[in-house]
């Protein structure tokens, strides 16, 4: 199976998702997407692997999301990925892919789901 993590290298849960991963034997594709931030489409496709709302993926605690309004009522999921598409540092991070799941894994032990 393709397992993709969206990787934050300054983050300590970042990096214990990636360590998990490589300790269960998988070496994922690393995206740096910070430096490469995905396309609205990949986060339409993170957002339905996840199978849940795009705010799972907006990182509510930067203060750009309270900024641009984002957790305002009734805010369209795609605003909210647009958003994130234009600015990376919302993408709640790390997300881990594994074919067609998804998690966010916040805390670090969300990512253990996968390797189920």
């Amino acid at each position: 199976m393709h397992y993709t993590i969206y990787h934050n290298p300054s983050c300590g849960t970042s990096r214990t998702v990636l360590a998990t991963l490589r300790d269960a034997g998988i070496e994922p594709e690393i995206v740096l997407y910070l430096k490469n931030p995905p396309a609205i489409e990949t986060l339409r496709s993170l957002r339905d692997a996840l199978g849940q709302p795009a705010h799972a993926l907006l990182r509510t605690k930067e203060p750009l999301c309270a900024e641009l309004g984002l957790e305002r009522p009734g805010i369209a999921e795609e605003q909210v990925l647009a958003a994130i598409a234009e600015h990376p540092v919302l993408l709640n991070r790390p997300v881990v892919q594994a074919g067609d799941r998804a998690r966010v894994c916040r805390p670090a032990d969300v990512v253990r789901e996968l390797l189920a």
